[in-house]
């Protein structure tokens, strides 16, 4: 996104706060997307024949960032259709090698399991985008409190949210009423070209959260990804597990793999395949697997992207003989 306009931020410390402040930046960005969606199936939820598959979502993006002294800080609030209403809202404090602490006010998932859930290659979305699930959640609430760094070959990140609220709050208020747990997860990974091998990355994350009920036990969730890049060509392969705390539930393990290809600087295209395994809880040995295939392409010229994405879920849900198929023809022109 270009810059629309860039304000010395000194120039409006006088007028509108009573603190000092150091000379900072402001930007304004924007982005429109119109979306073709279209989803059809055994469930006969298809949205070609019973709603409207066009949609559209426009977003403005005020950015502002300065040193304070012991870190560069940087506010952003994103706002969409919605109005005054906060798409993204979140600000950062960059120590340098001391790392940065975030905190998300509006449930985007700066850091831990959140932020990778699935971070397989892909030109456009992720595999199971309209038909299924990552089976993977994290602390991305109203009020998430983050922390990330870098120390040689090692990147990691915490996050830690005190309630699941996505409600944005002023400073100096509360929320909530107790009746949620709280949600901690991490996630770190290694860029093996330290160690020989260029283009690797390993990582892995887990996240739990607590539940208010002594008598249930916490929701748990695994995630692990190893991702190659070389040249024009990256691969990737995830698994992952969701164990949830509620009693009779079925956990269920999830493996993926995806490969990327950038065809140019412009036009890339990729395709992956995801499956779910649920736990037989009722010893039927009914219990089917979710089989997901996607095929992705995007391309760019100047500010406009096309992408495209068109995903397909066998025993979509765990349901036997059940198909769901979702696709999505975005034009984004940003500004």
């Amino acid at each position: 996104m270009n810059n629309l306009k860039k304000i010395g931020l000194s120039a409006l410390a006088g007028s509108l706060v009573a603190v000092s402040a150091n000379a900072g930046e402001f930007s304004v960005s924007g982005s429109a997307e119109f979306t073709y969606n279209n989803k059809d199936g055994s469930t006969g939820s298809g949205n070609n024949i019973n709603g409207d598959p066009y949609s559209a979502s426009e977003e403005i993006a005020f950015t502002g960032s300065g040193d304070v002294g012991f870190g560069e800080l940087t506010v952003v609030r994103t706002l969409n259709d919605g109005g005054t209403s906060n798409a993204t809202s979140y600000s950062t404090l960059d120590m340098g090698d001391l790392g940065t602490i975030g905190f998300d006010s509006a449930g985007g998932g700066l850091a831990g399991t959140a932020a990778n859930d699935d971070i397989l290659p892909t030109a456009y979305e992720e595999v199971w985008h309209g038909v299924s699930s990552s089976y993977v959640s994290g602390a991305s609430g109203g009020s998430t409190l983050s922390y990330a760094n870098t120390i040689g070959p090692v990147s990691f990140s915490a996050a830690y949210d005190k309630t699941a609220d996505t409600n944005n709050r002023g400073d100096g208020a509360t929320s909530g009423d107790g009746s949620t747990g709280s949600t901690t997860s991490m996630y770190a990974s290694i860029n093996m070209g330290d160690f020989g091998v260029d283009g690797l990355t390993i990582g892995a994350g887990t996240s739990e959260t607590t539940n208010v009920q002594a008598a249930v036990d916490p929701t748990e969730y695994v995630v692990g990804h190893a991702v190659y890049n070389a040249g024009n060509v990256s691969i990737g392969y995830r698994q992952a597990q969701e164990n949830l705390g509620t009693a009779a539930t079925a956990s269920k393990k999830i493996s993926a793999y995806s490969i990327a290809f950038n065809v140019n600087e412009n036009f890339s295209v990729s395709y992956a395949e995801q499956t779910a395994e649920r736990d037989d809880i009722t010893g039927t040995s009914t219990t089917v697997d979710e089989e997901v295939t996607g095929i992705m392409a995007s391309y760019t010229m100047g500010a406009a992207t096309i992408r495209l994405s068109n995903n397909v879920s066998d025993n979509d849900g765990f349901s036997s003989a059940t198909e769901q198929e979702a696709t999505e023809i975005s034009l984004v022109l940003s500004f």
